[in-house]
Formats: C-alpha cells, structure tokens, sequence
C-alpha cells in the first residue's frame, strides 16, 4: 500500500491498470464524493485524493488533478440541486471565486516561502476553533446573504484567503467558505453550501486546464469519479435540506473533524520520517 506522504518520485506516474477493480474503484469514490459534497457543499477532494493514493496508487500529484478535474462535474450538479431551493447566492458567489483564483496564485507562491508544518497546524487549528463556533452559532435557514458595500469587501477578503490557503495546503475551498459564511455572514446553512458549491466551478475549471497541460490529470478516470459522483450530488443536496441546521452543524463538525485528525496525522508523520 503506497504512503500518502511519501515523495512523489516513489510512486508510480501512472495509475493502476484500467480493469474491473480500477472501474469500480473510481465509481465507488465518485459516489462517496458526491454524497459528500452535496451535503457539506465542499468538492470532495478531501475524500477523492486519498483514496485515490491509497487504493489505486497515484502520485500525489497526479491525484490532486484527477481530483480537480471530476469537482467539475460535481459542483455543477450540486449548484443545480441548491438552485432549485433558491439556496444560491449567485453574485457573491462569482465575487468568492474571483478572490479565489487571485489568493491561488498568491498561496502558491508563499508555499515555498512558509514552513508547511507551520501552516498545517495553524489551519488545524482554525478548524478546531470552526468546529467549536459550530455548536455555539446555529444558522436560520430564512437568513440571505444581502449585498452591501461591507459584504462586497468581506467577500473579497474571503476569497482571497480561501484561495491563499487552497494554494497553501491543497485544501478544497467549501471547507472554509461554508463556515464562514454561516459564521460571519449570518447566511443560511443551504445558502453557504449552494455558493460555496458555485465558487467551486471556475476555479476548478482554471485549476484543471493547467494540470491538464502539466500532464496532471487522468481523464478517464476524472470521468468515471465525475458521473458516479453526479449520480449522488443532488441526493445529498435534498438530505441537506431535510437536516435541522442544528444536526447539520454537528454533521458539518463530524467532518471538520476527520479532515482536522487528517492532516494531523500526516504531519506527525512527516516529523518523524
């Protein structure tokens, strides 16, 4: 079984064998994916990475954009669901991806300038200080997301920041952008999710035609994880709308949690390798 951590020049360039097992695998990621995605509003990639290492042996790298590229599909079918609700916020949601696409290019150039163990226990313990606030602050599912000149500029900054640390530390944006909308925006948990969904798109648009021209990216299997992940977005998406904000915070927490214990792990690892 490949290390998540280990260098990419020890795993293999490319994936395992196109077979009954690799089909499968990426359907069962999609699914999985999906279903995350549609109900959290994040992009999956916290989940779709690694596996992907783990189970079907890409590189780190390589991974990353697969990744990338089936969020694409995904985010679409998961604005779509929210839409139906009503639960988009459509111009901030275009603001937060265009400070995203600029903190991307900044985060990538700090990322060798910044201690990364210093930075991944920095933003762990942001989600921990998230985690906590979730229980405390329980969004109303009738509260919007107005538009003024403050919310414009606080949009901004968000989506710099978001972009920053995705540059920073290959974490998807949603995990940041829902709760600080709910948090700090007072926005409806639906809302959170259905924007955050929305930023997603021409960012992981942008992101994935230059791994593309890198070579990182494996389109078949992008594909399969992309359509299976299609088939369970709009799933999560309803469920999302029959949870109590209250329990979806604690859902939301659970999650934050794992992705919290995730990057814990791997940078204990590093320290002791």
């Amino acid at each position: 079984m490949p290390d998540l951590d280990a260098p990419d020049a020890a795993q293999p360039d490319a994936p395992a064998p196109r077979g009954t097992k690799y089909i499968l695998t990426c359907l069962g990621i999609g699914l999985l994916a999906g279903l995350l995605s549609g109900l959290f509003g994040v992009g999956g990639g916290t989940v779709i990475v690694p596996l992907l290492v783990l189970v079907l042996a890409y590189n780190q790298r390589l991974a990353a954009g697969t990744s990338l590229a089936a969020i694409v599909p995904t985010a679409t079918v998961g604005v779509i669901s929210y839409a139906i609700h009503g639960s988009v916020a459509w111009i901030p949601g275009l603001i937060l991806a265009a400070g995203a696409v600029v903190g991307a290019q900044i985060g990538t150039w700090l990322l060798p300038r910044v201690p990364l163990t210093v930075l991944r226990w920095s933003f762990i313990g942001f989600l921990v200080a998230v985690i906590i606030s979730l229980f405390i602050v329980v969004p109303s599912r009738d509260a919007g997301l107005p538009l003024t000149v403050w919310t414009i500029v606080g949009l901004v900054v968000l989506g710099v920041a978001t972009g920053t640390v995705a540059g920073l530390i290959g974490v998807g944006g949603g995990i940041i952008v829902v709760p600080a909308l709910m948090l700090l925006f007072g926005t409806s948990d639906l809302i959170a999710k259905g924007t955050s969904l929305l930023m997603m798109i021409p960012t992981a648009i942008s992101g994935t035609i230059g791994n593309f021209r890198r070579g990182n990216v494996d389109l078949p299997g992008a594909a399969l994880i992309g359509v299976a992940a299609c088939t369970t977005t709009a799933l999560g998406a309803w469920f999302a709308t029959l949870v109590d904000p209250f329990w979806g915070n604690v859902l939301f927490a659970i999650f934050l949690v794992f992705i919290a214990g995730q990057l814990a792990v791997r940078t204990l690892r590093e320290r002791r390798a």
